[in-house]
């Protein structure tokens, strides 16, 4: 089983545990760091929608309060037919801990697209503006 495939099993699995009962849009995470490890995150909706948390943004904050410092790809699977890519706020924070990420789109059955971050997100602000 090849990294992306692992990486997309771990965005599916995590997507089952969305906490979505609201929109009932359930999406699932995972990110891959260089020596293999992987960091799942779903996302856990609110009643005021403004404080709910996106599962990229759970897996990032996961996986940097565990201590995981480098990543390399990042998957985003949700039940759709066209691919979902990361919302504004989820490109910003992947960014900033992460890169330039390799980016995985699936549904619940096939993978949907392979993008650079730097093409989802062309201009990014990050530390070398401050």
């Amino acid at each position: 089983m090849t990294d992306k495939d692992r990486l997309v099993a771990a965005a599916r699995a995590a997507r089952e545990h969305a906490v979505a009962r609201f929109s009932g849009f359930k999406v699932g995470a995972a990110l891959l760091t260089p020596d293999g490890s992987i960091i799942s995150g779903c996302n856990i909706e609110n009643a005021t929608y403004g404080l709910t948390v996106c599962a990229e943004r759970v897996a990032m904050f996961k996986a940097l309060s565990e201590g995981h410092r480098e990543f390399v790809a990042v998957a985003v699977v949700a039940d759709t037919g066209e691919p979902t890519p990361p919302c504004g706020a989820c490109r910003q924070i992947l960014w900033e801990f992460g890169g330039d990420l390799e980016v995985f789109l699936a549904n619940l059955t096939e993978h949907k697209g392979t993008h650079r971050l730097k093409d989802l997100l062309p201009l990014p602000f990050d530390a070398r503006l401050l």
